[in-house]
């Protein structure tokens, strides 16, 4: 049965779907021995040799795990020069690659595949999978600047994806919150709250739909049960959202003094 190229590399653990297709247009692919470059082509992966710079790829066996990220890690299956990778932290020897990045200043949940479409589910900007986060920002957050951040902000990419305020903390000085939103970048938070003049001292993901981080320390990992996974693709296949949550103003009222 022949299949996307891109979507077929995706499944033998090369990287995601996108990341597949920016390495055929690099001509770092052959099929049967010959170099292509053209985004679209089919093949037959029971029939047809596929290679990846040069070594044979070939479907796996798909696995997943979820990842408690600490600070200072790459989300990236390139070699970095001895850098940490949180590949690194996962003993698996199959080629996995991370889903739902963070950059190398952020904590937290990050999922681990060899699974092309699941990751597409998830990173994929029409399926809106929300991502929780909770950053600690700098000072007291004044009420209009939630009132922004939860409409969206104008940023140099155009208007960012309207966020929910679930609770609102005081940690000494500093504000804590939870946001949620499915704006796929976590540098856009960032930049969302800098917009409105407050300055995110840490930023740790808690939750990608209905995967949540938990009580996995940090720097560990876990296998993602089959029951799990039934439980994302059902809803996130199908649309799913996650249930109402409170608007910025009744978040303001359950600020802890």
């Amino acid at each position: 049965m022949q299949e996307r190229l891109h979507k077929v590399l995706a499944h033998c653990g090369v990287g995601s779907r996108r990341e597949c297709e920016s390495i055929i247009e690099q001509g770092r692919v052959t099929v049967n021995g010959k170099v292509v470059t053209k985004l679209g082509t089919k093949v037959d992966p029971a029939v047809d040799t596929l290679a990846f710079d040069g070594e044979r790829v070939k479907p796996e066996e798909t696995v997943y795990f979820l990842v408690n990220k600490p600070k200072g890690f790459l989300c990236t299956s390139r070699a970095q020069d001895d850098r940490a990778r949180v590949i690194d932290l996962v003993n698996d020897d199959r080629r996995i690659y991370t889903v739902g990045r963070l950059d190398e200043g952020s904590e937290g949940l990050v999922l681990l595949t060899n699974d092309g479409d699941l990751a597409n589910i998830i990173c994929h900007p029409r399926y809106q999978v929300d991502k929780t986060y909770r950053l600690t920002v700098q000072g007291r957050i004044p009420p209009p600047a939630l009132e922004k951040i939860e409409r969206g902000v104008w940023l140099p990419g155009g208007k960012s994806a309207p966020a929910r305020i679930r609770r609102v903390d005081r940690r000494g000085d500093n504000s804590v919150v939870l946001v949620t939103m499915w704006e796929g970048r976590n540098s856009a938070l960032r930049s969302i709250f800098a917009k409105v003049g407050l300055r995110v001292l840490q930023l740790v993901r808690t939750a990608i739909g209905p995967l949540a981080i938990e009580d996995l320390p940090v720097g560990s990992y876990r296998r993602i049960h089959p029951r799990e996974l039934a439980f994302v693709r059902e809803r996130m296949e199908k649309g799913w959202r996650p249930p109402e949550l409170p608007r910025a103003e009744a978040a303001r009222g359950r600020v802890r003094r």
